[in-house]
């Protein structure tokens, strides 16, 4: 299992590969589009990175809901947690 604060650290590296740019904090609050200035494109091309990385899948129901840094943190506790967590968070 893995811990909200180390999967937050690997976000924030797979943002700054993804774009060039250092992140400096990424809070929970944190609208990836507009406070981190990423488009669609960027946005789809981190996500397939968090696919690659912990070996999950999303759907497109989860992809649209991802807002803010904090949802994407909420989202991957939940998948990297198992389906047993996933079943009963439902």
């Amino acid at each position: 299992m893995t811990d909200r604060q180390s999967i937050r650290q690997t976000l924030i590296e797979l943002i700054e590969a993804d774009t060039g740019e250092k992140v400096a904090d990424l809070g929970d609050s944190m609208n990836i589009k507009e406070e981190l200035g990423r488009d669609t494109v960027d946005v789809v091309s981190i996500v397939s990175q968090i696919e690659r990385r912990y070996r999950i899948r999303l759907s497109h129901e989860e992809l649209v809901k991802l807002t803010t840094a904090g949802d994407v943190l909420d989202m991957l506790e939940k998948k990297l947690a198992g389906p047993s967590a996933e079943s009963s968070a439902a």
